[in-house]
């Protein structure tokens, strides 16, 4: 995936200039989060964090999260008795989360609240159920005035599409 750049755009780095080995010039980048790590940076908690742990991130570009999917989650209750099927607008705020690891860190914006504004071009591919694990990877497209930013976001179950779409994210604070 391209990275666009338009005038009011924050230099992002490339995945390969990014260093993750510590040397005498240049600190080591975390790659991976945990969920104690992953709950430092986003505000949300049970019964609505997604994120269970960040597997690859690079700072500015892209974070890849899983979200173990598990039965005695709520909203399989009512979605739906004798068939549980996460629901699609959860699928969306569980990308819309791994993209917030991005968005939190980037560098020269100040600390604030980024919330997620919108979503673009989803389509969803095949239905999430207990016992799945979704690979959510989230890629920085833009981001303008330090204020506004644009994801394009893919979640997969066992190397198939679940669902994809651009996701649009606001600074509140």
């Amino acid at each position: 995936m391209s990275m666009l750049t338009e005038v009011n755009t924050i230099p992002t780095a490339k995945s390969e200039s990014v260093s993750t080995e510590n040397d005498d010039n240049s600190p080591a980048v975390k790659s991976t989060f945990t969920l104690e790590e992953i709950q430092k940076i986003l505000p949300h908690r049970y019964p609505f964090a997604l994120v269970d742990r960040i597997v690859d991130y690079v700072p500015g570009v892209r974070a890849v999260g899983i979200k173990n999917v598990t039965f005695n989650e709520p909203h399989f209750q009512g979605h739906f008795p004798g068939r549980p099927i996460m629901p699609g607008v959860l699928i969306v705020e569980a990308m819309a989360q791994v993209g917030g690891i991005v968005l939190g860190q980037l560098p020269e914006i100040e600390q604030g609240l980024w919330m997620f504004t919108g979503i673009d071009k989803v389509k969803f591919r095949r239905q999430v159920v207990p016992g799945d694990r979704l690979l959510m990877t989230v890629e920085l497209l833009w981001v303008k005035r330090r204020r506004f930013g644009k994801m394009q976001a893919i979640a997969e179950v066992d190397g198939q599409k679940v669902c994809e779409g651009e996701l649009t994210f606001s600074m509140v604070d």
